[in-house]
């Protein structure tokens, strides 16, 4: 029997923002359709979305990006669980942390949204906190910087070059968690490398 998983990358619309460091979960997910070769279209949950497959025959995934700011994130969310019947537990978030050093990837279900205004939106609309995350390592910002300044910032010229394979790892971190599940997942990813 297959599955159904929604992928939902964070992030913020418009042209000025997709290249900042608080879109990378839409990033993230733009890898996933591109590796599909398919392309978003306009869903009435307010987002857009591609419906394809892990593999052929495989489970089936909806990646979707909200059509939403990132601190507004839940109602496609959940709009989009209901219209798919997916469950939270089959809805995976992927979004920047700041908490993690750039160029890393952790993965976790449930737990505190660690002042991620739009986890907490999801958390919020879904009724619990209790989904998956692939959580894509930011970074801190340097000296007194407001965090939240940085995550509107534009990935710096070095962390550009990392960029293409963090977008990449997150992507493979996804396909691995919706494949062979959350433990199989964080023991990839997690594992010093």
């Amino acid at each position: 029997m297959t599955l159904t998983w929604i992928v939902l990358g964070l992030g913020n619309p418009g042209p000025q923002y997709e290249k900042t460091r608080h879109n990378i979960g839409q990033l993230v997910v733009d890898e996933l359709a591109a590796r599909r070769s398919e392309t978003f279209r306009a869903h009435k949950a307010n987002a857009r979305v591609v419906e394809t497959r892990l593999r052929p025959g495989g489970d089936r995934l909806i990646l979707a990006k909200a059509n939403t700011f990132m601190n507004v994130s839940g109602g496609p969310a959940a709009n989009l669980a209901r219209f798919y019947d997916v469950p939270a537990e089959r809805l995976v978030v992927v979004h920047d942390e700041l908490d993690i050093p750039f160029d890393t990837i952790k993965l976790k279900v449930g737990g505190g949204h660690g002042g991620h205004n739009g986890v907490r939106d999801v958390a919020k609309a879904l009724g619990t906190p209790e989904f998956p995350r692939v959580r894509v390592g930011i970074g801190r910002p340097p000296g007194r910087q407001d965090p939240a300044d940085w995550v509107l910032d534009p990935f710096s010229a070095s962390d550009r070059k990392a960029l293409p394979s963090l977008v990449s790892d997150a992507a493979d971190a996804v396909e691995l968690l919706v494949d062979e599940g959350m433990l199989a997942a964080q023991q990839r990813w997690h594992a010093p490398r």
